[in-house]
């Protein structure tokens, strides 16, 4: 058997697909043709060394939002995905049925995996907030039709469930989103915030297998009650609830983590909420969330399943993503597990330390790395620190100055076309 490409000797997590350990793994086509503890080296066309180093199934963001060019909250996942590992990102209500063909466009031109959830409002998430204050933007028939027509691209509905989101609506979007989901056999995503509504108003709705992302906010009223968790959401957690980290700019915080943690609560999946509000921080990225739940004490093994098999599992995408199973498509990550002491902030300025870090150092899309790309400049409704304006400025400088430094000396050379004796 040939191979395409062969990373070898690395330490592999891969709880989807049942490999822990050193391994092997071979490419071809642009999927995973075999992972064992030892290949042929001299059957690959290409072989790269990852021996000390981790491999992973490509990560998969659960919560993020990547449409640009029509939302005030959208990134391009391209020029992230490329030093963090994240080679599918689940766009998590950006678009509602107006907009839905517009992200269809968007991610086309993308080089890493989409999936996504519709809003079940159907202007989206054009502006910071309001998208449920009117209930005839949440049009159940629409919405559950535009689910329908689009479940190449779609794997579930979203609902945000804040005061300012839904205004004087209360519950109703979330209980039209959640008929809109059973129309069409998918889950529910609710992201939790600033009452009114309560988080146990929200949770006594869900069902086994939605989704209540921003499980840690310190943000959302009745999730901690005395130096505990509230009974609600541990009942809802014991019932099925998935819960997911969904970080952001205001929705995770250390210590309710450490509370659902001692009361046995291991979040299900592992998200960024990676926005044009929280990619200069506090989120940064996945693998920088990911080191936070090892700074907090759960196992590597752990972190990666919830960053890769569970949040493919949650939405059921297809292709074996999440795994390094055998014909799945080859979406590979290989990251530095960098020992030190590494000082990690939560979205209210919490801090733990981590003796560990994923540093991402390849990042694989069906078999082939993505190239380097730098990011845009911030859209100028997004609000900065003067620290985070002047560290973009040191960047860019630092950027400059080596791509306008010389790649090579002559040594480095060779004379291309030779002058005649």
């Amino acid at each position: 058997m040939s191979y395409d490409l062969l990373l070898a000797g690395g330490e592999v997590v891969d709880v989807g697909g049942g490999h822990v350990g050193r391994h092997d793994v071979g490419v071809r086509g642009g999927r995973i043709a075999a992972i064992a503890p030892a290949l042929p080296r001299h059957e690959a066309r290409e072989v790269v060394d990852a021996r000390g180093k981790l491999i992973t199934p490509g990560l998969i963001d659960l919560h993020t939002h990547v449409h640009p060019g029509a939302t005030y909250w959208g990134i391009d996942p391209d020029p992230v995905a490329w030093y963090t590992g994240v080679t599918t990102w689940v766009d998590a209500g950006s678009a509602g049925a107006y907009a839905i063909e517009s992200l269809r466009a968007a991610v086309t031109d993308y080089q890493v995996r989409v999936a996504a959830l519709l809003n079940v409002s159907a202007v989206g998430l054009t502006a910071p907030d309001g998208e449920s204050r009117e209930l005839a933007n949440c049009d159940v028939d629409l919405a559950a039709a535009t689910l329908a027509g689009n479940r190449d691209l779609l794997f579930g509905v979203k609902v945000r469930m804040d005061g300012k989101t839904v205004g004087a609506n209360g519950l109703e979007p979330l209980r039209r989103a959640i008929k809109v989901a059973e129309a069409g056999e998918v889950p529910v995503m609710v992201h939790i915030g600033v009452a009114p509504p309560s988080v146990d108003e929200v949770l006594r709705l869900l069902r086994p297998g939605d989704i209540v992302t921003h499980c840690a906010s310190g943000l959302a009223s009745g999730m901690v009650e005395g130096d505990g968790i509230a009974p609600a959401v541990v009942e809802a957690y014991a019932a099925g609830v998935l819960f997911d980290i969904g970080h952001g700019s205001g929705g995770f915080a250390f210590d309710v983590l450490e509370a659902q943690l001692k009361a046995g609560m291991i979040p299900h999946t592992i998200s960024s909420d990676l926005h044009a509000r929280c990619l200069y921080g506090p989120v940064f990225d996945l693998p920088t969330t990911m080191t936070k739940l090892l700074a907090v004490g759960l196992p590597l093994e752990e972190v990666v399943a919830a960053a890769t098999v569970r949040p493919a599992q949650a939405l059921g995408l297809p292709g074996g993503a999440g795994t390094l199973a055998a014909g799945a498509r080859a979406d590979l990550a290989v990251f530095a597990l960098e020992e030190g002491a590494f000082e990690l902030v939560d979205s209210h300025r919490q801090l733990r330390v981590s003796d560990r870090r994923l540093v991402n150092e390849l990042t694989y899309v069906a078999g082939r790395p993505l190239p380097p790309r730098l990011p845009p400049h911030p859209k100028p409704w997004i609000p900065l620190t003067d620290a985070q304006h002047e560290a973009l400025r040191r960047r860019s400088g630092r950027v400059r100055a080596l791509l306008s430094a010389p790649l090579v000396g002559a040594d480095g050379l060779a004379e291309q076309f030779p002058r005649s004796p």
